[in-house]
């Protein structure tokens, strides 16, 4: 397969100038071993247990490309609370030759905020500037009348142009398991238009991309693992496979 346009090369941590490397974030478990990070070219995955800290590597790197801590693309500036880390001031990051033209920072935790935005922006007498409103790249419809599912589709589908760098953080958190196999087909797509994805997810359906990295995040930092290696792919066979044994087991009276 073809090597994909590798906007950001790879990210490095810059312990000469962390006070305190006991103290949060640089406790995290995915932060506390990390040196530098090689990033494939086309998709990256970071995964790992809730608490390893990949989330919060995830908007570190978000920050330090130039986007908004709470999502949206490099243009977005609003800010309802202010929960990130210093972590973006002590990466580097290693841009490719070629910039991407387009770029998206995704984070399920705070879409709310930034649909509410895109409203803000776009009412009569709002901050946006000249040009068609806002929502119309998001597919036209509102995204608050939407279900928070369907909102996040119409972000992927509309939104995401292609030449793109785009950072997702649990994006299968409102998504069925068929709307997560439309997301990942989304991907091919806009790999396949030149884009790069780097993605946080626990879904076992986003991390099969085939042309991708994916890490595994714990307390001896980020080991590279093929998908049926990953605790989230034989957690969810065994169930498959397995089902009314677990099931006795997680349900056996004391």
């Amino acid at each position: 397969m073809s090597r994909g346009p590798g906007y950001l090369k790879s990210v490095e941590l810059l312990r000469s100038g962390i006070a305190d490397p006991q103290e949060y974030p640089f406790s995290l478990p995915a932060v506390r071993s990390l040196e530098r990070l090689p990033l494939h070219p086309k998709v990256t995955y970071l995964i790992g247990e809730n608490g390893t800290g990949k989330s919060t590597l995830l908007e570190a790197i978000a920050v330090a490309w130039g986007f908004n801590p709470e999502g949206g693309t490099i243009n977005f500036n609003f800010s309802t609370a202010e929960t990130h880390s210093e972590l973006h001031r002590h990466l580097r990051l290693a841009r490719g030759v070629h910039k991407p033209r387009d770029g998206f920072f995704f984070r399920a935790e705070s879409y709310y905020n930034l649909a509410s935005e895109i409203e803000r922006l776009d009412r009569p007498g709002g901050e946006r500037a000249s040009g068609p409103p806002i929502i119309d790249s998001y597919g036209g419809k509102p995204l608050h009348e939407q279900s928070h599912g369907e909102s996040f589709f119409a972000t992927f589908l509309h939104r995401f142009g292609g030449r793109g760098l785009y950072i997702l953080d649990e994006p299968e958190a409102a998504l069925s398991p068929l709307r997560q196999l439309s997301v990942l087909s989304r991907i091919h797509q806009l790999v396949q238009k030149h884009s790069q994805f780097i993605i946080a997810t626990h879904s076992p359906i986003l991390m099969a991309y085939p042309d991708a990295d994916i890490y595994l995040l714990g307390p001896d930092g980020a080991e590279r693992v093929e998908l049926e290696e990953t605790p989230h792919w034989s957690t969810m066979k065994q169930f498959v496979n397995h089902k009314q044994t677990m099931l006795d087991e997680l349900l056996a009276d004391d």
